[in-house]
């Protein structure tokens, strides 16, 4: 079986447990012969198996069996699915990859978002896989000419449609400035030329790419901005929005009343968040802190003051 075929697969059972919470071979056996992929042929107990295995390899989703109750399987670590790890983005990509290949004589009335420039996304996995320096050009924005770089490529991430890599770098002892370890963000479209180097690194085993972003929105982190509480207030229907796609891990919803709900937050307020409750308008307000709330409302005077 071809190899895509085989991720539908994987798919389709992860899926199909899911939804079912708990299901029986015989009852997914059922479901399977309603599909096209199955062509009529039953799911073999050993094929389950083998499927249940890869899909643990490869997605670090577990399929466990409850003997007490019928022998039903289930998810036995569904959380994993609502992380923001590569394996639940590769998942939900996926599906709704079937999804859209299945719907092919409406294929015109699908419209998706076109994904990020990733020229230099395969380069930069292979350094990391191999743990060797990177060489760059890179040309920051009003800049007229482009700087090189050498870095440690400890991780990247996606953020609204761009692709970033986190970039470790040492700074040996002066006469005028210490030794120092320092990271640093850079948008892969500001990439000029990249090259991989022969020269292996280690990365700092106390490194967490998932805690190195945990307090902040975005990809603005450690610029000084400190972690504090914030308090919004969103009015008309953007609270709905909010408890459908929350802004930040840390989002709980402190008060409600006549027309408006309360969100709090602890996280680091850098540039990313401030730009982004910008881009909300009139349906929030910062309630604090203070310092937060004015800053908000200089930028909504800024952007005024362009159509005077």
């Amino acid at each position: 079986m071809k190899t895509y075929n085989k991720f539908k697969e994987y798919i389709w059972l992860v899926n199909t447990i899911r939804k079912a919470k708990k299901i029986s071979l015989v009852e997914i056996n059922d479901l399977w012969l309603d599909t096209e992929m199955s062509e009529g042929i039953e799911l073999s107990r050993s094929t389950f198996n083998r499927n249940k295995d890869a899909i643990e390899d490869i997605f670090g989703i577990f399929i466990d069996c409850d003997r007490n109750n019928g022998y039903k399987y289930y998810i036995g670590n569904e959380s994993v699915l609502h992380e923001d790890t590569i394996q639940n983005w590769l998942l939900s990509t996926l599906t709704v990859s079937n999804i859209v290949s299945e719907g092919v004589s409406i294929q015109d009335r699908i419209l998706l978002e076109t994904p990020p420039d990733n020229e230099y996304l395969p380069k930069i996995i292979e350094g990391m896989k191999r743990s060797v320096r990177i060489k760059m050009s890179y040309l920051r924005y009003g800049a007229e000419e482009p700087k090189p770089f050498d870095f440690e490529p400890y991780c990247i991430k996606l953020f609204q449609k761009r692709w970033y890599v986190l970039a470790h770098f040492h700074r040996p002892a002066t006469e005028e400035k210490e030794e120092a370890d320092y990271l640093g963000m850079f948008a892969f479209d500001r990439i000029q030329e990249l090259e991989l180097t022969n020269v292996k690194f280690e990365i700092d085993p106390n490194f967490d790419a998932a805690e190195y972003f945990a307090d902040c929105f975005g990809v603005f982190v450690h610029d000084g901005t400190e972690k504090e509480k914030v308090v919004i207030r969103a009015f008309n229907t953007q609270p709905f929005y909010l408890r459908d796609v929350p802004l930040h891990h840390s989002q709980k919803e402190t008060a409600k009343g006549d027309g408006f709900v309360d969100f709090e937050f602890q996280l680091c307020p850098t540039k990313d968040f401030c730009n982004h409750l910008l881009s909300l308008g009139n349906t929030i307000k910062v309630l604090s802190p203070k310092r937060l709330a004015d800053e908000i409302r200089k930028m909504h005077l800024d952007a005024a003051s362009l159509y005077e």
